[in-house]
């Protein structure tokens, strides 16, 4: 007999994110020699070839839509690749066995291995313009921020919807110098700024989650970076708009082909249309979202974050991995 109570469903089904976080975690702990070694390409490569080997064990059919693509040149991971067991549910897929392979490299905070998945076709495919610019908050955002307000009115709409002074509210934005302009207006509105060396997909995570520091992430990072980001805030409960920012005329019309919007606020639900959403990652280095690989003693440690659209729950999951097996 089944019984429901409300919304919950006391014989749950499947959570496929409990089997993508093996891959996350492969990817992180084979990255792991390479943290602060300077090989950002090959901490890329070991993350890419053990996240490729975990996800052909998942009993899925996984089509990438987002993958390591052009700007990597990848062999693997690549964009309409079939990952999976082909037993199971069809999937769009994005990935990133690390997003921040710079921050990898240096030994810096932050640094993530990603997995993102929606149901097969939801999921939009942006790869044509490499860049968005983005607006990332909270659920008290919504209805309140608009992108297309300036940077100022939108801190003042948030900080009165939180109840809390303009001069606490904290201001995530990747360190770039084509945002000088909006760092200095965030800071002549009277807010405070938290510079990203990169991976602005945990910024945009922490921009939404309750417990943290930042209340807002905002400027022009990568578009798969964007969809990954759109798939977690679903699970959230935030608020996330983007529009395509195209490099040049080229590129515009490159978009435009390909079924993109120039000049269009794109919205959570625009960027993945399904409410079956799963986000994981796992921390290749510190930060505010998860923990970084640590070795201890005879085992690797890894701590991973599960987030399902569906059921709106959080997870988090530490894995203590035998390091005799992993680490030569």
């Amino acid at each position: 007999m089944t019984t429901n109570t409300g919304t919950l469903n006391l014989h749950p089904d499947r959570n496929l994110g409990m089997e993508l976080v093996r891959a996350t975690e492969a990817a992180a702990i084979r990255a792991y020699p390479f943290i602060g070694k300077g090989d950002k390409n090959a901490a890329d490569g070991a993350a890419v070839d053990a996240m490729r080997e975990f996800l052909g064990t998942v009993d899925f059919s996984g089509t990438i839509v987002i993958g390591e693509g052009e700007k990597d040149n990848a062999p693997m991971l690549f964009n309409g690749e079939v990952v999976g067991t082909g037993r199971g549910p069809a999937c769009d897929i994005a990935v990133d066995p690390i997003d921040g392979t710079s921050l990898t490299g240096a030994g810096r905070q932050n640094a993530l291995s990603v997995i993102a998945v929606s149901d097969r076709g939801t999921m939009l495919d942006a790869s044509s313009v490499f860049y968005m610019n983005k607006i990332v908050a909270g659920p008290e955002a919504i209805g309140v921020v608009d992108i297309r307000q300036t940077i100022a009115e939108n801190i003042r709409a948030l900080a009165k919807a939180k109840g809390k002074p303009v001069s606490e509210m904290s201001i995530a934005v990747l360190d770039r110098p084509r945002h000088e302009g909006l760092i200095e207006e965030i800071r002549a509105a009277g807010a405070g700024t938290r510079l990203l060396l990169d991976g602005d997909v945990a910024g945009g995570i922490n921009a939404a989650r309750y417990e943290s520091r930042i209340d807002m992430c905002v400027g022009i990072g990568g578009s798969p970076e964007g969809i990954v980001t759109a798939c977690a805030i679903k699970a959230l409960g935030g608020f996330i708009q983007t529009t395509m920012a195209p490099k040049d005329e080229a590129e515009a019309a490159k978009g435009i082909a390909a079924g993109l919007k120039m000049d269009y606020v794109y919205t959570a639900n625009e960027l993945v249309s399904s409410d079956n959403t799963f986000f994981v990652a796992t921390g290749v280095t510190d930060g505010a979202l998860v923990e970084g690989v640590r070795r201890k003693g005879p085992v690797i440690r890894t701590d991973s974050i599960i987030l399902r659209g569906r059921s709106g729950t959080i997870r988090r999951v530490q894995a203590d991995y035998r390091a005799d097996r992993w680490l030569a």
